[in-house]
């Protein structure tokens, strides 16, 4: 092959790897964006609330353990004592019901929007109050138990700063006010209210309600405490992402352009929750528990809800954007290799087959052309819908692109056969993007194409015939 034929294909190819700089550099700037994103989340959170999880309500019953001991001292000489414990007995509910209504709306810090919310939940259900008799512990049957202090319904809120009503708990036809603070050990956060008067002497079952409003910020989860829940969402923003160890029902999910509801029925066969929150109360984890509620560090109950490390069972619906524009330009910049890849492949077959020397210069504009689609996506879309954006900043490129190739080409119809041909390669492209399940498919199929235009348009080229002295004119103006 002749040396300049060679050499011209070591430029392209050095051109091409020198185009991966400023890709790379457009990439760093949509990280850069996404984090001044979640920046703004975290400002709103700072400044309003944050997401929330809710945990319960739980009956914790205070009590005291009383029984003897015989004890012998060192002159063998038996005597009994009286000793006593102070314990909670946790108690939750048999059946539980939840119907929440999402109201949601958008905050901007700057050009970044924030989904926040109001649900109004509806929680019913009933407890199985078991008894003094049964709060026995096994190891300690003959224990006298004594209820050391008022029982009290808890519930934990990771974020009290959402509360938008002053709840109130109905107790079998009684109504009782809510006070600050959760009074549990695992999830500080919340409210509680005192019991009264409920009688404990005999097993019997206690229906309760509560009405809450909460205000969150994108996500909202529960842990499934009954033996027994059913919970249904229904929310006005219909773009939603289910997370945690339980999914809803595939029959309840019903999925409108306006609107969205989900129903989860989850027994506490299938949950290890009521003995997860059991061991972490009895182990008084107060400290990674509460953390993790509130900021959302691993392990914590507002942590990803696909994290195996939560310390208790949860599930949770996130309120979504429609389109990421960042994580969409982001998976854009990594085919722009490709892109100028193929353009440069392009130019290279027209001088192999037509003869036409193409300057690297010109290579490396139309390249910079290409490279510059990707920050005008990242741009517009900001202030823009994605498809709005993605037309006008590939329209403009192609345009420009065309109007140039038509003068490098020496023919008008070339740069509009190259305009065309981008045109395809930018409608594959968001292809990609918008089918992301199918875009390992759609891109081998992309490249088997190229690849196979490439070979039968080469298919009669005698490369050897290429390195001879006639063709020599041809690349020495290059």
């Amino acid at each position: 092959m002749q040396r300049s034929l060679l050499f011209k294909i070591v430029i392209v190819g050095l051109l091409a790897i020198l185009l991966y700089v400023p890709l790379t550099m457009i990439q760093a700037t949509i990280w850069e964006r996404m984090r001044y994103r979640d920046e703004a989340v975290r400002s709103i959170t700072a400044d309003s609330v944050s997401e929330q999880v809710i945990v319960g309500p739980v009956l914790v019953v205070p009590y005291t353990e009383t029984w003897e001991e015989e004890f012998v001292d060192a002159t063998n000489k038996s005597t009994r004592r009286q000793l006593s414990a102070n314990k909670k007995h946790y108690i939750y509910p048999n059946e539980m019901q939840i119907v929440g209504n999402i109201d949601t709306d958008q905050r901007y810090r700057g050009i970044h929007k924030v989904l926040v919310y109001t649900g109004h939940h509806k929680i019913s259900g009933d407890f199985m109050l078991p008894g003094l008799s049964n709060m026995v512990q096994k190891d300690n049957p003959k224990a006298i138990i004594t209820v050391a202090e008022t029982p009290y319904i808890s519930m934990g809120l990771s974020d009290t700063r959402g509360l938008r009503n002053f709840p109130k708990l109905t107790w079998n036809e009684q109504t009782i006010e809510f006070k600050q603070g959760s009074k549990l050990s695992s999830f500080q956060r919340g409210i509680h209210a005192g019991l009264d008067g409920v009688d404990l002497a005999s097993a019997k079952s206690v229906k309760f309600k509560i009405d809450l409003d909460l205000d969150g910020i994108e996500k909202l989860s529960f842990a499934p405490l009954a033996k027994n829940n059913q919970v249904t969402l229904a929310s006005n923003w219909p773009h939603v992402q289910y997370g945690g160890r339980f999914l809803p029902s595939p029959k309840g999910r019903v999925n409108t352009d306006k609107s969205v509801s989900a129903n989860w029925n989850i027994s506490s066969l299938s949950s290890n929750a009521q003995q997860q929150m059991t061991r972490l109360e009895n182990a008084g984890n107060a400290v990674s528990v509460a953390r993790g509620a509130s900021q959302g560090e691993d392990g914590g109950l507002a942590s990803s809800a696909a994290s195996s490390a939560s310390p208790i069972d949860i599930f949770s619906v996130s309120y979504i954007e429609p389109v990421n524009i960042y994580s969409q330009a982001d998976r854009a910049v990594k085919y722009g290799l490709m892109f100028v890849a193929l353009t440069f492949a392009a130019f290279f077959l027209f001088e192999v087959l037509k003869q036409l020397p193409i300057h690297p210069v010109q290579y490396t504009l139309v390249g910079l052309a290409l490279v510059i689609f990707f920050l005008l996506l990242v741009s517009l879309s900001e202030k823009i819908s994605f498809v709005l954006a993605y037309l006008i900043a590939s329209a403009a490129c192609i345009l420009l692109i065309g109007i140039y190739l038509a003068n490098v080409l020496r023919d008008r119809k070339r740069g509009f056969g190259f305009a065309c041909a981008l045109t395809v390669l930018y409608g594959i492209l968001f292809g990609l993007l918008s089918s992301e399940n199918n875009a390992m498919m759609m891109g081998s199929l992309l490249l088997f194409a190229v690849l196979s235009g490439i070979m039968i348009a080469t298919r009669k080229v005698d490369w050897y015939k290429l390195g001879k002295p006639a063709t020599d004119s041809a690349y020495n103006h290059a």
